[in-house]
């Protein structure tokens, strides 16, 4: 997908009023390089994917990535698992993304029954599923709408099927909460991003993106009836879960 893509520069000049962060255009483009730049951990969290489907999936089950963006995480299936292993569907509310998801889903997955749709995962059309991916989606979703997101996909799940979760997370203390920010502040640094560049973005995901804390995401999973939920990796201030409906 980095053959389309361009380094991340969108935060370089500086602006007399930083915008809310949305995935438009600009932001499709330089998209690859933003999230490897941007989020420790990314690679290990995607590539894990297929292998725990590969693990996990019934075969021929109706598979959900939801919040695709460009389809990295339907693109890991593809990479593990045959043609007929599985059917997804890919959502994503921004037609940008979308339309770029498509193109590089043709492109990767020739034969994969994959279909790509503009929609918002709050009230897109959902049949039973046997795996659901959510990966850093739900922190863009107003706080008060989580719950019920979680709880519609438990219900879409079959018996025994998995959801797996990676958000961006806070901390309940403090001192870790700070800790976190400014390493992963380090961590933008290290692979090139200036000062400028880290406080404008940071002003502009402000009130957009709203991350929860790990127990927050655990205390809701139980809620909606998942039994089984574990946190499977963590990065700093980025983890993934699985949940499993038994």
């Amino acid at each position: 997908m980095t053959d389309a893509s361009y380094r991340d520069a969108l935060f370089t000049t500086p602006l007399d009023r930083v915008a809310s962060f949305s995935f438009d255009e600009q932001v499709v483009r330089c998209f690859p390089d933003m999230i490897r730049r941007s989020v420790p951990g990314y690679g290990q969290i995607i590539g894990m994917l297929g292998v725990i489907a590969a693990r996990h999936l019934r075969r021929g089950a109706h598979v959900y990535d939801l919040g695709c963006s460009l389809g990295a995480s339907t693109l890991a299936l593809c990479q593990q698992l045959p043609a007929d292993a599985f059917t997804l569907d890919a959502v994503d509310l921004s037609p940008a993304m979308v339309e770029r998801a498509r193109e590089v889903l043709t492109e990767h997955c020739p034969g994969y029954t994959v279909n790509v749709h503009e929609g918002d995962i709050r009230h897109f059309p959902l049949r039973s599923a046997g795996l659901i991916m959510v990966n850093f989606t739900l922190q863009f979703l107003d706080p008060e709408d989580r719950e019920a997101v979680i709880d519609r996909l438990y219900r879409t799940l079959e018996p025994g099927g998995m959801l797996i979760l990676a958000e961006k997370i806070t901390f309940a203390d403090p001192t870790r909460a700070a800790l976190m920010i400014d390493w992963h502040h380090d961590f933008k640094r290290a692979n090139g991003y200036s000062e400028l560049e880290i406080s404008q973005k940071r002003n502009a995901l402000e009130h957009v993106m709203i991350p929860d804390t790990l127990e927050t995401h655990h205390d809701r999973l139980a809620r909606s009836g998942f039994n089984r939920h574990y946190t499977w990796f963590q990065h700093l201030n980025f983890a993934a879960m699985v949940a499993f409906r038994d």
